[in-house]
């Protein structure tokens, strides 16, 4: 027998699996990959013959010319999704879905590719190799959006500093633009979100996709990089360790709008709840026991009042996502850029985006530093935290409706049990808590990778990057949800908060002023245990119609002037014997 060496005959077997995969793949297959019709999209592919001696296939009854079938397997739905390596299948949405292939080879050796794929082989090996957490790139348009502001900034940067030829410059903008304005390719960032190698993956994604459309809008077919190469041109003038966080930091600035406007409208839907309830008195509570009285008006205020100071924080600090470390490449030495690149760069990003972007004083310590994705997650934390503290006060508030507190009325979502008729549970709070647990426990993952970076890098940045996306994602719908589901159907149940104060012993606090806290303190005894009314005890100690006053509504619940308590009076009966 012919003896080959070891990495021969790992790329001899690579290439016979490959071609295995193909010949298992086409549209009618149970095996098939992808969930949407094929249509039309006139890209121009760069083909290989496919394996001879397979019969053709055909999806819907028309033939495919080059796609191989698998004899004896029933038609399946194109909705139907099954397992294939994902290098050798068609994402989701990708168009003319022809069955041609072409081959592209790397460091490691040749690979099959879809002949209309946008992406390469390195996207095709990562596919290929991390099916982490089914997330994919194309998930996060603003992180696509954000790739395609980068690369075109520095497009731009290379060729007015005559690195780059006009037409390539040109080709390149105009794919750039193409993922910016529409989301026609997303489809092709097939790149599951957590990944190895800081991000290597989604930055030559990118570099490939845009590579490929920048080669039709030459005139070339896809999978021809000899007019733009998705490294030496796409990618000129950088490393994954600069592009792929600078775009991540423009993602969290693009998508926190979304977050800021949602807190925003969550902020001033409980406002307005303050105001239509500020008339309505009920008890306050510490530790679950009668406190002191209070308006349903002030307890909504409250509520604004602390998701209104994380948003200013929140606003306020975005501007630590504006430093972008675009032009340090590898480990911030700015090897392989052009002296004036990092400045151009970031110029030219800045104009397109018309954000304040700037570089960092110390390109070698942004390099490994991920401390403005922590900062955005931490402020995030906050938020949860407290929106899971309102959502936990609503669920009380709400609660019975005949043996709870039963002071509000949530708006019914959906009927609340299996087998309980009639129950109606609080579900839209249940579900923010939920997402405020997700966006909780995650910060500890953003944090403890931040920690781990080492030395020049810090690897671990899509964990981070995924996180973060992804917790921005969930708390701009939950507080939409929260908001129109919840809080502006919220009704208040006034006749249940006035039974409520006065039947409690947590009025004779308003007569502190008026008995000292020694006789108070025996009214609020008797009244315990013998269930009568806190007035009717207090009058024995002060006249009747200053107990009538001290316990008025406005009284309990907003601030007046002591010198208004009659001075002897409060004297006179703080001698008297309980």
């Amino acid at each position: 027998m012919l003896a080959i060496s070891g990495r021969r005959a790992l790329r001899v077997r690579t290439l016979v699996s490959h071609a295995r995969a193909i010949a298992d793949w086409h549209v009618g297959s149970p095996r098939a990959l992808n969930e949407c019709e094929p249509r039309d999209n006139g890209i121009p592919v760069k083909g290989t013959p496919s394996s001879p001696g397979l019969p053709p296939a055909s999806h819907n009854g028309i033939p495919v010319k080059g796609t191989p079938s698998s004899p004896g397997l029933p038609p399946a739905s194109p909705k139907r999704r099954g397992h294939v390596s994902a290098a050798y299948a068609f994402p989701d949405d990708v168009t003319n879905m022809t069955g041609t292939t072409r081959v592209e080879t790397d460091l490691l050796g040749s690979m099959i590719i879809p002949a209309d794929a946008l992406y390469g082989i390195a996207t095709a090996r990562a596919m290929d190799n991390y099916d982490i957490s089914g997330v994919k790139v194309r998930d996060y348009p603003d992180f696509i959006r954000a790739l395609a502001h980068v690369k075109r900034a520095c497009a731009t940067a290379n060729g007015r500093l005559g690195l780059l030829p006009g037409d390539v410059v040109e080709a390149i903008v105009a794919a750039c633009d193409e993922l910016i304005r529409s989301d026609r390719h997303h489809a092709h960032f097939a790149v599951d979100m957590v990944q190895g190698g800081a991000g290597t993956s989604t930055n030559m994604c990118a570099n490939e996709i845009i590579a490929n459309l920048a080669a039709i809008h030459l005139g070339e077919p896809v999978g021809d990089y000899s007019k733009v190469h998705p490294n030496d041109h796409v990618n000129m003038c950088q490393s994954t360790n600069d592009a792929y966080p600078s775009a991540a930091k423009l993602a969290v600035v693009f998508k926190h709008v979304a977050v800021v406007q949602a807190l925003e409208s969550l902020v001033s839907s409980l406002r307005s709840k303050a105001v239509e309830f500020e008339d309505v008195v009920k008890m306050g509570r510490t530790q679950l026991q009668d406190a002191v009285p209070m308006t349903l008006g002030q307890e909504f205020r409250s509520f604004a009042s602390s998701l209104a100071a994380d948003l200013t924080f929140m606003q306020r600090n975005v501007d630590q996502l504006y430093e972008l470390n675009l032009g340090g490449t590898a480990i911030g030495t700015k090897i392989c850029a052009d002296a004036s690149f990092a400045e151009a760069s970031v110029s030219a990003l800045s104009e397109q985006t018309r954000l304040p972007l700037r570089s960092p004083d110390d390109f070698i310590e942004a390099a490994s530093s991920t401390s403005s994705f922590l900062l955005f997650s931490n402020i995030l934390r906050r938020v949860a935290v407290k929106v899971s503290k309102i959502c936990n006060d609503l669920r009380l508030l709400s609660s019975g409706p005949r043996c709870g507190f039963n002071e509000i009325n949530l708006p019914a979502a959906a009927p609340g049990s299996s087998i309980m008729p009639g129950k109606i549970n609080p579900v839209i709070p249940e579900v923010m808590n939920q997402v405020c647990f997700q966006v909780i426990g995650t910060d500890h993952t953003i944090a403890s990778a931040s920690e781990a970076a080492q030395l020049q890098l810090n690897v671990f940045e899509p964990i981070i990057i995924y996180n973060l996306l992804n917790n921005m994602n969930l708390m701009e719908r939950g507080l939409n949800t929260l908001r129109t589901k919840c809080i502006d159907g919220i009704t208040a149940n006034p006749e249940r908060c006035k039974e409520l104060v006065d039947n409690s012993i947590g009025i004779v606090t308003a007569l502190l002023p008026l008995l000292g806290y020694k006789k108070a303190t025996a009214v609020a005894k008797e009244a315990l245990e013998t269930g009568r009314p806190v007035a009717e005890i207090a009058s024995r100690f002060a006249d009747s119609s200053e107990v009538a006053s001290m316990l008025k509504p406005e009284a309990m619940t907003h601030p007046r002037r002591l010198v208004d308590v009659n001075t002897e009076t409060l004297a006179r009966h703080s001698r008297m014997p309980a």
